[in-house]
């Protein structure tokens, strides 16, 4: 029984990890086709979406089922009931970085609008931190989840400093779609933002996963 369960946890382990890869690989093109003004790779992110949903429902069932057949105590539990939460925010990030791809489609028929370089600045830090969690979670290292959460801290400075950019600039314009133009970028800063909190999720889960410390709604 030991053995079957061993067995389901690696599985378990590469379904997720599977997700991660689908993941982190839409997010760096969605801010790519941002950046770069390429709606044929925003198009590919979107388009994507599907395949991470799939994903997700498949991880969840597997949790599910090996809940059922081998009941898990102690560290195993804590690994499903991790996996099942780290999922979520996986297909949460999907759904992000589809709309990012969205907005670079708006963006790419636009090309007059300027996208400022916070904005490229704040996407590499968040690039940078799911990154970094993702990793955390393969290689089950605390000292990397607790560095994710430190970083955390700077986005949430970064999408502060574009809300109140766009603020200002929100006060001079009278032009429809340079109103739109300046919503849409304060909707990526946003997604962005968002992004860098699940990534922090799901470092906070690592800790819990690997030393049973729960250390959600801490100071970094």
């Amino acid at each position: 029984m030991a053995i079957h369960l061993t067995r389901d946890l690696e599985n378990l382990k590469k379904e997720l990890l599977l997700v991660g890869s689908l993941v982190e690989d839409a997010t760096n093109k969605a801010i790519i086709a941002l950046t770069d003004r390429r709606p044929e790779l925003a198009a590919e992110v979107i388009r994507s979406d599907r395949d991470v949903d799939d994903r997700e429902v498949l991880v969840e069932e597997e949790c599910l089922k090996l809940l059922a057949l081998h009941q898990p105590v102690a560290t195993d539990l804590r690994f499903v009931i991790a996996v099942l939460k780290v999922n979520n925010d996986l297909e949460r990030v999907g759904d992000l970085a589809g709309n990012i791809a969205s907005r670079a489609q708006f963006f790419s028929v636009h090309p007059t609008v300027v996208i400022p370089e916070d904005i490229s600045t704040m996407a590499h830090d968040t690039r940078g931190m799911l990154r970094e969690s993702l990793n955390a979670l393969i290689h089950l290292n605390t000292d990397l989840a607790r560095q994710v959460l430190r970083e955390d801290e700077a986005v949430d400075a970064r999408h502060a400093k574009i809300f109140s950019l766009v603020e200002t600039k929100l006060i001079d314009l009278e032009k429809p779609d340079d109103i739109k133009a300046q919503v849409q970028l304060l909707s990526v800063s946003r997604c962005l933002e968002r992004i860098a909190d699940l990534a922090t999720n799901i470092a906070e889960d690592v800790i819990f996963m690997v030393d049973a410390e729960v250390v959600r709604h801490r100071s970094w």
